[in-house]
């Protein structure tokens, strides 16, 4: 009985100790593969950060102009904001006739939504906008095509939205903002550079279902 209990707990510390060697394993396979994923995500990024900084083609260059006609239009809307919030009294603009961005951006339609100047929320659009262009690597239409297709629905809609911005300025007030204006010639000319890679987008799209 003595010899059969003293089995019995040898067997018993065996298998604590083999259920404790597993768990080592485990936590240190679990650990390496926690670190080879941090160190591949590293070099995507690191990856990333060339690509997008210094690399040529891929739809790129189209990417650069929406950010930077992106920023051109925040930028206006920037210019605006102040007025809306009160910290510029007067918007500058020419002098010119059909001109009274005062009028425009202080009018009770400027204020309907979400009880701020919509300055603020076309700062928020464009920075989506900007976002969306910016996103992924130069492969992205055949990696990541929803990216593409996004793009140039949002650069569409803001596009639509610019158009009706400004049929309402002089439907409603007989007047232009001349900052507005700005912003929607920028964003006019974003939505062009968003097709030829949505089209390539589509395409890679077709190629994997065929």
């Amino acid at each position: 009985m003595i010899v059969h209990g003293a089995d019995s707990a040898f067997v018993r510390r065996v298998g604590a100790e083999s259920a404790e060697f597993i768990r080592a394993r485990a936590l240190t396979k679990n650990r390496s593969s926690q670190r080879a994923t941090g160190e591949r995500r590293a070099m995507r990024a690191k990856e990333l950060s060339q690509q997008l900084r210094e690399g040529e083609g891929g739809y790129l260059a189209q990417r650069r102009g929406i950010v930077a006609l992106g920023l051109a239009a925040a930028g206006s809307m920037g210019v605006i904001a102040l007025y809306q919030i009160g910290i510029l009294k007067h918007l500058p603009e020419p002098a010119l006739p059909g001109f009274d961005a005062d009028k425009v951006d202080a009018s009770e339609e400027a204020y309907s939504h979400l009880q701020m100047g919509d300055a603020f929320i076309g700062l928020g659009s464009y920075a989506a906008t900007m976002g969306l262009a910016a996103m992924g690597a130069k492969n992205r239409a055949e990696t990541q095509p929803w990216i593409p297709f996004a793009l140039l629905a949002k650069t569409g809609a803001d596009a639509a939205q610019a158009a009706r911005l400004t049929v309402d300025q002089w439907k409603k007030h007989k007047a232009f903002c001349f900052w507005c204006l700005l912003a929607a010639a920028a964003t006019f000319a974003a939505l062009p550079l968003a097709v030829p890679e949505a089209l390539e987008a589509l395409h890679q799209v077709r190629k994997k279902l065929d």
